[in-house]
Order: C-alpha cells, then sequence, then structure tokens
C-alpha cells in the first residue's frame, strides 16, 4: 500500500512538473510571438518612413514646383506671402533696439544693442561694436481673459508691460531707437485654430487692410502709455529670423523655424513677385512660404499620420508641419506604441490607460528617450514610468521604443533638410553660391539626434562637390531676437 502511494506522488510530482514546463514553453511561445509582432509592426513602420535620397529629390522638386505655383497663381498648397518690410538688414545697422516676439499664449520682450557687423576685427577684439551685445529678454504669460478679448485690450496690455522692462534696462520710457520690433510665431496659428482670440493671426501680418487696422491699434496703444516708440510692421517670425541671418551674412538667404510650430522664408527677387502698385518696390523681397501647408504625393505618411490628421483640429491641412514639428513628433511615436501594446503585449497583458492619451508624449520627452546612452535605457524608464505609468517595461521593450523614436526623428529631420535644398534649388544656387540657412526653434537646437539627421540628409542629397555650398547655421540670439533685427532694418 506504501509503495503505491510513493509511485501515485511520484507520478502526481512528475505530472505537475511535466506540466508546469508546459506552461513556461507556451509562455515563452507567446512572448516570443508577441515580441515578433512587435518587430513586425517596426519595421512596416520604418519602410513607409524610408526617405531615401531619390524620394528626398522627388520631394525637394515638389517644393519647387509648389512655390513657383504659389508665386504666380493660386493653385498651390503653398501661399508664398510677401512680407511688408520695407528692406532686410545690410549689417551696418548700430544702435539700441526694442522688440517683442508674441507666441500663443505669451510674449517676449527683448532689448539689443547692435554694434555692426562691418567694423574692423581689431575693434571687435578689443571688446568693442560686438554685432549684438547687452542682450537681455523678458518672457511674460498672457492672462486668458486678455488673449479672448480684443486687439485693442491685447496692445494696450502688451504695451504696459513693454513700458516696465524699458524702465528697468533704461532711463525712462525713451530709451533706444524709435524703431520696435513686432514678430509673430507659427504657434499663434494652433492657439488662434483652438478657442477664439483676439487676433486671427494668420490672415492678418501682412499688409492687407485688417493687418494695417492692428497695426495702427499697436501704435495707438504706445502713444496713450507714453512709449516713444513705433511699429512699422507685423512679421512673422520667420522672416525676423531671416533678417537675423541677413545681418550677419549677405549669402543669408531662407530662414526656417524649427520648434513646436514650423515655417520658411527666404529673399526673393522683386522682379517675379506681385506688388502693390501704390508701394516702392524693393529689389528683393522677404517671402513668408507658409510651409506647413506643403503637399506632395511623395511624402511618407504612414497609417499613423493618417489617423494623426483625421482626429487634428485642422484635418486635411497642415500635413507636412504634421511631420516634423515638435507638436507632433511625440505623438507620432505614441501612437506606434499604443498600436504595439495593443497588439503585442509590449508592455505587459493590460494596455497602460495613459497610453491612449492623446499628445501626452512631447518632442522634449521624446528627445530623451531617442537620446538615452544608458546601458539599459534607463532614461526610456524613467520617462515611460513618468509619463505614461509604465513600471514594468523591459529592456527589450525600451529598445523598442528608442527604435520607435529614431524612425519619427530621422524621417521628420530628413523632410526638412529635402525642404531646405528645394528652397536653395529654387534659388539657383546650388553649384555656384554659398548660401547660408538660418533656423530657430527648440527641436533643433536641443534635439541633437534631429540636427544631426537633418545636416547628413543635406550631404546625402548635395554630395562632396555641393554640400559645402549650404551652410545650416543656428539663429542669432535666441528667442525673440529676431524682432530686434526686424526693428533695426526699417528706415
Amino acid at each position: 500500500m506504501r509503495k503505491d502511494v510513493v509511485v501515485l506522488a511520484a507520478v502526481t510530482t512528475v505530472s505537475t512538473v511535466v506540466a508546469a514546463a508546459l506552461l513556461v514553453r507556451q509562455w515563452k511561445r507567446r512572448s516570443e510571438q508577441r515580441w515578433r509582432h512587435a518587430q513586425r509592426i517596426l519595421r512596416k513602420f520604418a519602410r513607409e518612413c524610408a526617405t531615401p535620397v531619390p524620394k528626398l529629390w522627388q520631394i525637394a522638386d515638389d517644393l519647387v514646383t509648389e512655390m513657383q505655383s504659389g508665386l504666380t497663381s493660386s493653385e498651390s498648397s503653398l501661399q508664398m506671402l510677401p512680407s511688408c518690410l520695407a528692406s532686410l538688414p545690410t549689417g551696418d545697422e548700430k544702435g539700441l533696439y526694442y522688440g517683442i516676439n508674441l507666441r500663443g499664449t505669451n510674449f517676449i520682450i527683448v532689448q539689443a544693442r547692435l554694434g555692426g557687423r562691418n567694423e574692423p576685427p581689431v575693434s571687435r577684439l578689443a571688446g568693442r561694436n560686438e554685432p549684438i551685445s547687452d542682450l537681455y529678454r523678458q518672457e511674460i504669460q498672457i492672462p486668458p481673459n486678455i488673449i479672448e478679448g480684443s486687439s485693442q485690450e491685447l496692445f494696450d496690455w502688451i504695451t504696459v508691460e513693454l513700458g516696465k522692462f524699458i524702465s528697468m534696462h533704461s532711463e525712462g520710457l525713451q530709451g533706444g531707437e524709435k524703431n520696435l520690433g513686432f514678430t509673430v510665431s507659427p504657434t499663434i496659428g494652433e492657439v488662434a485654430a483652438s478657442k477664439e482670440t483676439a487676433i486671427k493671426w494668420k490672415d492678418s501680418l501682412f499688409g492687407d487692410a485688417e493687418g494695417n487696422k492692428l497695426l495702427n491699434e499697436i501704435n495707438l496703444a504706445l502713444e496713450k502709455h507714453g512709449v516713444d516708440k513705433q511699429v512699422f510692421a507685423l512679421v512673422d517670425d520667420t522672416i525676423g529670423i531671416l533678417a537675423g541671418g541677413r545681418y550677419y551674412s549677405k549669402e543669408s538667404v531662407a530662414a526656417v523655424t524649427l520648434g513646436m510650430g514650423t515655417n520658411a522664408a527666404y529673399v526673393e527677387s522683386a522682379s517675379v513677385v506681385k506688388w502693390p502698385d501704390q508701394a516702392p518696390k524693393p529689389e528683393e523681397i522677404a517671402i513668408n512660404i507658409q510651409w506647413g501647408n506643403f503637399r506632395s504625393s511623395h511624402l511618407p505618411i504612414t497609417e499613423f499620420d493618417t489617423s494623426l490628421d483625421a482626429e487634428s483640429s485642422n484635418p486635411g491641412s497642415q500635413i507636412f508641419e504634421k511631420l516634423i514639428s515638435g507638436t507632433y513628433l511625440g505623438e507620432a511615436v505614441r501612437r506606434v506604441l499604443l498600436k504595439m501594446a495593443q497588439e503585442s503585449s509590449l508592455f505587459g497583458d493590460r494596455v497602460p490607460p495613459k497610453l491612449a492619451i492623446p499628445y501626452l508624449l512631447r518632442s522634449p520627452d521624446m528627445a530623451a528617450m531617442h537620446q538615452d546612452t544608458s546601458e539599459d535605457y534607463e532614461v526610456i524608464d524613467e520617462k515611460l514610468t513618468e509619463i505614461f505609468g509604465i513600471n514594468n517595461s523591459t529592456t527589450m521593450a525600451r529598445e523598442l521604443v528608442a527604435e520607435v523614436c529614431d524612425v519619427v526623428a530621422e524621417r521628420g529631420a530628413r523632410l526638412v533638410g529635402a525642404g531646405i535644398v528645394g528652397i536653395v534649388k529654387k534659388l539657383g544656387r546650388l553649384s555656384n553660391r554659398i548660401s547660408i540657412i538660418t533656423v530657430e526653434g527648440g527641436v533643433y537646437e536641443h534635439y541633437r539626434v534631429f540636427r544631426n539627421y537633418l545636416h547628413s540628409s543635406v550631404w546625402e542629397m548635395l554630395g562632396n562637390e555641393l554640400s559645402d555650398n549650404v551652410i545650416i547655421e543656428h539663429s542669432h540670439g535666441g528667442s525673440g531676437a529676431s524682432s530686434i533685427f526686424i526693428a533695426a532694418s526699417q528706415p
């Protein structure tokens, strides 16, 4: 009897071990299947995002075609808006200037002294006549009731804050040159699209009746509050960045903003630009391309981009912006990770609820994860926990997150590179002239891998012989400084 019991116990133990082994084997097989499915999602996404050099040239050529069409007709995805600036800086401008850069829900006041870039080198080495010095800036949040009020209320409020700033940094409200620069950043459009605001910014910056009305309101506010300044033009910030580049070099021919929003501007011969008959026509004109709305059949658009666009506040528009700007880079990554979590249990059997929240992953956090060089992807682990509440990710899952970030960033950066090459090609400067492109914005400044991909794409497209002709450099003076160069360039 005892022998039978021992045999039965042994059989039971063996059966339990076998069953456990089978369960472990099934779990491993299921895990491997899920992992392979996650990798298939990644590979498919990477293929659809691929930007080989021939495709980049197709996109650059399409941009050239759209630019030409926009200058001559309305049959273009690009607005190609001539700026109302009388002139661009020559580099000879000197003096103490003030400027305002108006953004979505805040603005920056800037003070800077320009010393002229054409001074003899000796004087610069001696510490005098630097191109830009005495630089001060202050960022100020705009109260919601002011944003949603009238344009006159907004300008009155801004003018009061400007007066305080000038009094703090100079003797009285009459300090510095009379010209006041006023630039508006691309992010203004996103705020205007999402709520009722004091000004319909996209339609009011370029010398039309509404733009002139706003200009009068700004100058009335300055006079009313005793601030001895005058604004000559409301200018898109990208035009201001172009003006800053031109102050430093005559070969600076284009500018790109690459932050939460994006835009591009360039210098065009006045002979090909429609200009009001009553206004004196300059020799060259700064053109606001509004390239966020650029469309091309060759753009690498995936299912994730399609759903992102369909669920956005402006479906069907700003397609190029949704592929390259900081507002959307992290969102594209989030959508890919969500699909992996749903279909391959990338972060466990339960899909993390926060992973389904749109725009929760911001581009600075995406950049931090992408640029994580630690052995076990510790930064990615921290960000997944902090943003999505994912605290059980494996090293393999974190590696996959880094790869998704890489695909999204590389695609975006290379598309920007194609856009830059397209602008230079439109100007006919690829083979025979040095062209300086000034870039401003947090994505370019702080996202090192993105910046490297951008530069390498231009080199790949142009090769050793021509790539030295296109110089991409960061803007001068930092955030808001574009308004200073606008002030200095006006008569």
